[in-house]
């Protein structure tokens, strides 16, 4: 079993930073890409920024300059660093790996339950 487990939400005001965590255990052979995703009310899940194994990395127009991404490999972590917060950041930002359980079988999507971000005008 593969579980992501994300941290570090929370009530900020706008201007304000944020760093969310989060962590992959259980059976990990590799992880690959890494991302964060966020979705507020109403509205459908959108991609927020990615990063590849290697540490290429990727965000959504309505982030890049404000937020980034990285991950400590070593301990099959991603977070996310959010500048500049806006209250149009505020959402449940997910987690979402890449995942191979083993050298045997192929990859497989996981995704974390969510942790709330709210920025306050």
């Amino acid at each position: 079993q593969v579980q992501l487990v994300e941290s570090g939400g929370g009530l900020v005001e706008a201007g304000g930073s944020l760093r969310v965590s989060c962590a992959a255990s259980g059976s990990i052979f590799s992880i690959n890409a890494m991302g964060w995703y966020r979705q507020s009310p109403g509205k459908q899940r959108e991609l927020v920024a990615t990063i590849t194994s290697g540490g290429s990395s990727s965000y959504a127009d309505s982030v890049n300059s404000r937020f980034t991404i990285s991950r400590d490999n070593a301990k099959n972590t991603v977070f996310l660093q959010m500048n500049s917060l806006k209250p149009e950041d505020t959402a449940v930002y997910y987690c979402n790996a890449d995942i191979n359980p083993s050298r045997f079988i192929g990859s497989t999507s996981y995704w974390g339950r969510g942790t709330q971000v709210t920025v306050s005008s």
